[in-house]
C-alpha cells in the first residue's frame, strides 16, 4: 500500500518559493515604477560596480548567455541609461558604460530594493538574517550555483 506523499509546505522549497515570489513581485512593481524591469536594474547595477565593461564581462559577471545581455544592453540604450562604444582598431570590441541618467537611477534603484528587504525581513534580528544569508549561500557553494536571479 502506498504511502501518502509529503504536503507542499513541508518543503523547504515550497516555502523559500512562497516568499521569493512575494519580495519579487513587489520589488518588480517598485522598479518598473522608475521604467525598468529587474533583468535591467541587475545590469544597471552591475554596470555601475564594473564602470566601462565588456558586454561578456558584465555577461560572465551576472551569468547570463551574451545574446541575455546583449537584449537587456540594447533595452538599456534605447532608454537612454548606458551608452555602447565600438573600439576604433576592431569592431567586434566594445564597452557598455552608464550614462549621467543611468548613475543617476541606479542609487533609486538600490534604495528600493535596501526598502524591500527592509519591508520583508526588516522585523528579523540581526543575527537571524545573517544566518539566513549564510545559509542560502551554503546552499549556493555546494550546488555551485551561479546564475544571478533576475526575474
Amino acid at each position: 500500500m502506498p504511502t501518502e506523499p509529503s504536503p507542499l509546505d513541508a518543503h523547504v522549497g515550497f516555502w523559500l518559493r512562497f516568499v521569493s515570489n512575494h519580495v519579487s513581485h513587489a520589488f518588480r512593481q517598485k522598479v518598473e515604477a522608475h521604467g525598468v524591469t529587474v533583468a535591467e536594474w541587475v545590469v544597471l547595477r552591475q554596470s555601475l560596480a564594473a564602470g566601462a565593461v565588456a558586454p561578456s564581462a558584465l555577461a560572465e559577471a551576472l551569468g547570463m548567455t551574451r545574446g541575455a545581455v546583449s537584449k537587456l544592453v540594447d533595452r538599456l540604450l534605447a532608454k537612454k541609461l548606458v551608452t555602447r562604444t565600438v573600439g576604433a582598431g576592431d569592431k567586434r570590441f566594445q564597452t557598455v558604460a552608464l550614462t549621467p541618467a543611468g548613475r543617476k537611477l541606479v542609487p533609486t534603484l538600490a534604495a528600493l530594493a535596501d526598502a524591500n528587504d527592509a519591508e520583508f525581513f526588516g522585523h528579523l534580528g540581526v543575527g537571524q538574517r545573517a544566518a539566513l544569508v549564510e545559509v542560502m549561500k551554503d546552499v549556493v557553494r555546494r550546488h555551485g550555483l551561479k546564475d544571478v536571479p533576475v526575474a
